[in-house]
């Protein structure tokens, strides 16, 4: 996070407040004590769910998550077929669940959500909105490193699926 002088002295007791408990590091921040490791990850974690509800799941992906979603036997749905307008049958898990367009405005969405909340987490609306979903993201499983988007390997990230 930015550290802000509107934020400068402000206390910090509850560690959802701007800079969400994390203490910056940079100078003439006008915060001085050290954060031990195992603040830091509860913080983050904290931090990670509540990005994840308002910038991510609170967007267009819940129209895409809407409708009804087809019943298997096999429970990897390699017993589901979609039939196209040209009477195609096409297995389930070769059948692309977004197209383009969807994608595209989802990814802008969650850009513009995540810009938003990085430059306006000291807003009182954003804060009441923070504070609202925090109970629901905060029963989520707690989030883990992910290997992947470390080890800057590309492909690794991609989201594991069929060969087409």
């Amino acid at each position: 996070m930015l550290c802000c002088g509107s934020r400068r002295g402000r206390a910090q007791s509850d560690e959802l407040k701007p800079p969400f408990g994390i203490v910056a590091r940079a100078p003439g921040c006008g915060y001085s004590r050290a954060m031990n490791r195992d603040d830091e990850k509860r913080i983050a974690a904290k931090l990670a769910k509540v990005m994840a509800m308002l910038c991510v799941r609170n967007t267009h992906l819940e129209t895409i998550h809407a409708g009804m979603s087809p019943i298997t036997r096999t429970g990897d749905y390699s017993d589901v077929f979609v039939v196209d307008a040209d009477g195609r049958r096409l297995p389930w898990t070769d059948v692309s669940h977004i197209d383009q367009d969807e994608m595209r405005d989802l990814m802008r969405e969650i850009v513009n959500r995540l810009y938003t909340f990085h430059l306006c987490a000291d807003d009182p609306k954003l804060q009441a909105q923070i504070e609202r979903w925090m109970g629901i993201a905060g029963k989520w499983d707690g989030p883990e490193i992910d290997q992947r988007m470390i080890s800057g390997d590309q492909a690794s990230m991609r989201c594991e699926g069929p060969a087409k």
